[in-house]
């Protein structure tokens, strides 16, 4: 008989050290975002409740997003000039952010509170992990893991998005960090781990509600999410520091990926935790939620 799962006490997280990004205002389906210097208005399903500021902060907007009628699909407005791209920081980390052909800007700010995790878990850890990144995007939760002392592999299907990721090695001054970069499917990479015999102590996991891998490989998150964990379980090493998984724009909720990483991390021992990622609004002090994640650590780490 399984033994009984428990019910998880769910955190909301949101970074409190921010210099170069803020969440100016949200509601009626939009958020106000400060990137560095750059202002910008795209939606957000999440902001139900009324804007905190009138229309005069609104219209002190640099660009707007404009989603299109099929799901993914939009296109930027420049009210001003805009830079092609502009440098940001967070803490000793530097990065680049620019609008493309997505609403994206190159960096999800709720993040922050992940990578803060996860470099006081390497750092308490008294050693080098070995530390895979799968969906790595433009590499910054990478550029954490390697500033806080990990050797790191660093996965995502885009070759345009590694190329970012490298840009941004060298504008934090990591160039000499020990990271691997790499451009495939994720599932595919971790089966391959598993027959070479490769092992790591950490995971992290951005996986997408949809997407493709290099060779056309579909991924879709409820499908593939459980064949994955069960790989990525078989590349840990024998005594694992940490697993972290995140999810964004999927209708699961953050106590269906407790369970998911609590059966993963089965007979490790350790903590798993769960919750949502966000950002405290200025203009209102509202909780805007980002993401969902869960999170497994070692119980031998005095943190």
């Amino acid at each position: 008989m399984t033994p009984a799962s428990p019910i998880p006490a769910i955190e909301l997280l949101s970074p409190d050290d921010w210099v170069d990004y803020e969440l100016i205002d949200s509601g009626d389906g939009q958020k106000l975002e400060r990137y560095g210097q750059v202002r910008v208005i795209r939606p957000e399903p999440e902001a139900v409740w009324s804007k905190g500021f009138g229309d005069a902060e609104w219209q002190k907007a640099d660009a707007l997003y404009k989603p299109a009628p099929e799901e993914n699909g939009g296109h930027w407005e420049f009210m001003r000039k805009v830079p092609e791209r502009w440098k940001m920081s967070y803490r000793d980390l530097s990065f680049w952010a620019q609008t493309s052909s997505s609403r994206h800007l190159g960096v999800f700010p709720e993040q922050a509170s992940q990578w803060d995790w996860m470099q006081q878990v390497i750092r308490a850890s008294g050693r080098a992990p070995k530390v895979l990144n799968l969906f790595g995007y433009t590499g910054i939760a990478s550029l954490a893991a390697a500033q806080a002392g990990a050797q790191v592999t660093h996965l995502d299907a885009s070759r345009k998005v590694v190329t970012w990721a490298n840009e941004n090695q060298r504008l934090s001054n990591l160039q000499d960090a020990p990271i691997r970069w790499i451009i495939d499917d994720a599932l595919k990479f971790v089966q391959r781990e598993h027959r070479r015999n490769s092992t790591y102590n950490g995971i992290i996991l951005d996986p997408p509600k949809f997407g493709r891998g290099p060779k056309g490989e579909v991924w879709e998150f409820y499908k593939l999410i459980p064949n994955l964990l069960d790989a990525c379980r078989q590349i840990l090493a024998p005594d694992p520091l940490f697993v972290q998984l995140t999810a964004y724009a999927v209708k699961a909720s953050s106590v269906t990926l407790f369970y998911a990483m609590d059966e993963m991390m089965r007979g490790f021992g350790g903590v798993t935790t769960a919750g949502e990622l966000g950002l405290k609004t200025k203009s209102h002090g509202k909780f805007l939620s980002m993401a969902i994640f869960a999170r497994w650590r070692s119980s031998k780490l005095k943190i």
